[in-house]
């Protein structure tokens, strides 16, 4: 089948089965995207007299068609069709005659990629703050759980003063907002529009760039035509970012909850349904879902220099190389969701073990509180902090097992309100309604 670019002579096989690569596997992902932006653009079109009124009609007709197969996953791209807007222009062009082949007017496949991209990823950032949020909430359920309950603190991996399980599953949560707040920046960015950039130097239509950015729900334009193109690749590498950061507090979280489930420690219960057993030895539960879950958010992580590597030394203009960016950039949002998703069913399943200081070995992490009760009855600190240093050495410190910390974000005051009150905050900032608003409309 011809390309959309091709004029006398046919490209040979080859080299058409490479340049093509993964893109129309990974065009998939874009479909939905790719039709909307098209719906944008055509309106204009005809509002700037590129279109009569009768074809807009029957286009967005059967652009609303082919948008609902691809929300359905029942989209395709034939064999032989290069692309998604390929495969959007060829159903148009077969299904209305001439009308099909008018809406590239004005437009070249790079803006059209880049409204896609953009399109997608505002989408799945969405489902990000979903997924982000769902978490916190179970955090912070488990926080107000077991904020009685104390657990050791370490430094150096070795037991080194009370904490509680009110305070670390705390911590994870409050990690979260800081990570949301990542992931607005990248979202703030990502809500800006590329079309009408054309292959990065504009067009002499009289496109009216302010009417698809109000038809997309997106914030602003991309002004300058050429940095429109060049946020190609530099989007996706500040979005990788943001997730990395998500992926770094999951990886962590993932970490402890293998190491406390272990019986050297044995401070939590994984749920049995979400462990798994050995060939050999029967008495095994292992936290297969967390070790991967840290592999996962590992990988994810080097998301941004695999971006930066493939475009970072790259002039201004567009390069074939940044397709190659599709094939780690559009997949990581689902292994993300899988991510979260999982980490939030095992978190709201997690138990713990409420006697963890019976145990003589944590005897010692109540030697800072010993000394600070000293200090508080008018010993100097440091002749505190030898004293019960000296009791320990000669092995007659006795630890007085409860604590009494009340200053903001400590065992007896977690600031849970304080911290779903930030988290609030970042939520409302990002506006999705604004987006909603603007795509129901264009759907309508």
């Amino acid at each position: 089948m011809a390309k959309l670019w091709e004029k006398n002579f046919e490209v040979n096989a080859e080299i058409d089965r490479y340049t093509v690569g993964r893109d129309r596997e990974m065009d998939l992902y874009l479909a939905q995207d790719d039709v909307l932006g098209s719906m944008a653009h055509i309106t204009m079109l005809e509002s700037i007299g590129l279109l009569e009124k009768s074809e807009l009609e029957v286009l967005l007709k059967e652009l609303k068609a082919i948008y609902k197969t691809a929300v359905e996953g029942k989209f395709t791209i034939e064999d032989g069709v290069e692309d998604v807007h390929s495969q959007v222009e060829l159903l148009l062009t077969q299904r209305l005659g001439e009308a099909g082949k008018k809406i590239h007017s004005g437009r070249s496949r790079n803006d059209q990629v880049l409204v896609d991209l953009k399109l997608f990823t505002r989408r799945q950032l969405r489902r990000v703050v979903e997924d982000v949020v769902s978490l916190f909430e179970a955090l912070q359920e488990q926080s107000e759980r077991y904020k009685n309950v104390l657990m050791p603190g370490y430094t150096h991996l070795q037991v080194a003063m009370p904490s509680s399980f009110g305070l670390w599953f705390g911590a994870y949560a409050e990690s979260l907002v800081d990570d949301l707040m990542m992931v607005e920046a990248a979202y703030r960015q990502t809500n800006r529009n590329p079309l009408g950039s054309a292959a990065g130097y504009g067009s002499s239509f009289p496109l009216n760039r302010t009417m698809t950015t109000r038809l997309l729900g997106f914030d602003s334009m991309d002004y300058n035509v050429v940095y429109a193109q060049m946020g190609r690749g530099k989007t996706e590498r500040n979005v990788a970012f943001a997730l990395a950061s998500v992926a770094g507090t999951v990886s962590k979280l993932a970490f402890d909850a293998c190491l406390f489930n272990s019986q050297n420690f044995s401070f939590v219960r994984l749920p049995k349904e979400c462990t798994t057993g050995s060939s050999i030895m029967p008495h095994k539960k292992n936290p297969d879902v967390f070790e991967l879950t840290r592999a996962k958010c590992n990988k994810l992580q080097s998301l941004p220099q695999q971006i930066m590597m493939i475009m970072n030394n790259l002039p201004s203009g567009y390069f074939r190389d940044l397709q190659i960016i599709k094939e780690v950039f559009l997949p990581a949002f689902d292994e993300l969701h899988d991510i979260l998703e999982m980490t939030t069913y095992i978190i709201r399943k997690m138990e713990v073990n409420e006697n963890i200081l019976e145990d003589s070995r944590y005897d010692l992490m109540f030697s800072v509180e010993e000394v600070n009760r000293l200090a508080t009855e008018g010993m100097p600190f440091r002749d505190a902090y030898k004293k019960v240093g000296l009791d320990i050495e000669a092995g007659k410190f006795t630890p007085r097992k409860e604590v009494h910390h009340t200053h903001e974000g400590s065992i007896g005051n977690l600031c849970n309100k304080e911290i779903k009150q930030l988290m609030d905050e970042t939520l409302q900032r990002f506006h999705f309604e604004r987006v909603d608003t603007a795509v129901n409309a264009l759907l309508s």
